[in-house]
């Protein structure tokens, strides 16, 4: 691993890999904690390289906050990242960012997000932090052009501002927010906690727990806003030495104030413990819950979740007929396969319907742009090409995006191979079906035992071959989120894997939501 501190280095190694492999970017201030660590594995289990860049920000401070105070141990840090495999390391000076540093401020263009969204939360209180940011965020993009970045969901408004950055400039990297790792109190991490004191620090769990009594009265359907926030204010006003700067409810996609939740609202918080500022959210939801199924080829989730979307009446999101669709779309067009260009130009424009004919949501109907294609899209045609429009970045971007239309109703099932971390990421229940290769091979060796042509021992190692593409492929590659549920099926039934995940959906706090 190296460490790059100008552009022109970092640039000159990531050039001639860029064609060729998934760059992911981690980018951080520094002082890696558990929290750095988590989004570090994410983007080593999704891409083949990954980037960590390493930059206190001028900019993102205020004039009394702790830039000088903030930090700073690259060395640790570089070793850390070269521990867990880590391929560049990204540490500029403010003059590489194109920063010019003077005795009263801070020079450079600035990139400004949407004022109603900057306005809000920390952006009242932190006066130009989030310009900082964006700046910050947006000349990484353009040096690094990575696949894909990997933000925590501790820093909500940041994640949802970086979301819209990416939509507004519309710049070809995909946002992956990680979930929020809390020690084993709840306090969630943060490089601030190296500023409490061992009491300060158990002081600082009220902020989770007044986090958890709100959602405890919202499962009992109270929605309005200012009865939850008041019953946040009132856990916290139980730590005398908790300074509270504001309790809000905001849309978590646009971080417009809420009266009341209709569909999800995100409660967040900001305090200080003497002079550490510290924050913390929670998302709370009234959709139903959304199960996202990931898994290898052969594990037998598929059946699985037809099983389990008509045993609990969920909508079966079956991505792979949408894929089909697409491609019996374009092949009724006449556009060449290859032809990406008028692919996506075509995908974009497509809409696809999955629409249930019975009362268990089990059998879907499948139309697009209004034309039924449920027989249509199993034809020898389609499956012999669906594989190669499903690897098309714009095909999967357009049917991502539908997909997650049909999340934010919820009450869905779905499965594929990046299901819980890119299509659904905020699944209630994220669940990674497998099974090794070699129960797998067994299993197919079963269905096709009667055809001389094939040996286990060949079916094995194209198994172990799909494997090792699924998961290093550039997009979309076959990944367990770190929240998901692993179930190995070698030693169950098709019966048994269905029972357990209905088990665990029927144990989930917000079922009755």
């Amino acid at each position: 691993m190296s460490l790059y501190q100008t552009i022109a280095g970092i640039r000159s190694y990531l050039e001639p890999q860029r064609l060729e492999k998934s760059i992911a970017l981690v980018p951080t201030m520094g002082a890696l904690h558990l929290g750095h660590v988590s989004l570090i594995e994410n983007a080593i289990a999704q891409n083949d390289l990954v980037v960590v860049s390493i930059f206190v920000n001028p900019l993102q401070f205020g004039v009394t906050e702790d830039l000088d105070t903030y930090p700073r141990q690259l060395e640790q840090d570089y070793q850390l990242c070269k521990k867990l495999g880590v391929n560049a390391v990204f540490a500029p000076t403010p003059s590489a960012m194109g920063i010019t540093e003077n005795s009263n401020s801070v020079a450079t263009t600035l990139v400004v997000p949407p004022s109603e969204m900057i306005s809000v939360l920390c952006g009242k209180y932190r006066q130009g932090h989030f310009q900082g940011v964006a700046t910050i965020v947006t000349k990484l993009f353009n040096i690094i052009q990575p696949t894909r970045a990997y933000f925590g969901k501790k820093d909500a408004q940041q994640l949802a501002i970086i979301r819209r950055l990416v939509t507004d400039l519309c710049l070809p990297v995909t946002i992956q927010g990680c979930p929020t790792i809390r020690d084993t109190s709840g306090l969630a991490l943060s490089s601030r906690n190296q500023y409490l004191t061992p009491q300060q620090r158990e002081q600082a769990v009220i902020l989770f727990r007044s986090l958890r009594k709100a959602q405890a009265l919202f499962k009992t359907g109270e929605y309005n806003s200012s009865i939850l926030k008041e019953t946040l204010k009132q856990e916290l006003a139980s730590v005398p030495d908790i300074n509270v700067q504001y309790i809000d409810l905001v849309d978590p996609v646009t971080l417009a104030p809420l009266e009341t939740i209709e569909t999800a609202g995100l409660l967040a918080i900001a305090v200080y413990i003497d002079s550490t500022r510290l924050i913390d959210n929670m998302i709370l939801h009234r959709r139903q819950p959304i199960i996202a199924v990931d898994g290898p080829a052969g594990a037998g989730k598929s059946t699985v979740t037809k099983r389990i979307a008509k045993a609990l009446g969920l909508l079966y999101l079956d991505t792979g007929a949408m894929y089909r669709a697409v491609t019996w779309l374009v092949l009724d067009a006449g556009i060449p396969i290859n032809d990406e260009p008028a692919v996506a130009e075509l995908v974009s424009q497509a809409k696809i319907e999955l629409i249930p004919t019975d009362a268990t949501n089990s059998n879907i109907q499948v139309t697009i742009n209004g034309q039924d294609v449920t027989e249509a899209i199993r034809t020898p045609e389609v499956t012999a090409q669906v594989s190669a429009i499903a690897a098309q970045a714009a095909v999967r971007q357009a049917l991502v995006k539908q997909q997650q239309n049909w999340g934010e109703k919820g009450g869905v099932i779905a499965e594929g191979r990046d299901i819980g971390t890119h299509v659904f990421p905020d699944a209630e229940l994220k669940v990674f079906v497998t099974a090794s290769v070699q129960e797998r091979a067994r299993r197919r060796w079963e269905e096709w035992k009667n055809r001389e042509d094939v040996t286990l021992e060949q079916l094995e190692a194209d198994i172990q071959q799909r494997d090792t593409l699924d998961s290093t492929r550039k997009i979309s590659p076959l990944c367990k989120a770190d929240d998901a549920v692993e179930v190995v099926t070698d030693d169950l039934s098709i019966e048994e894997v269905t029972a357990r995940i209905i088990e665990l959906y029927q144990s989930l706090d917000s079922i009755a939501v």
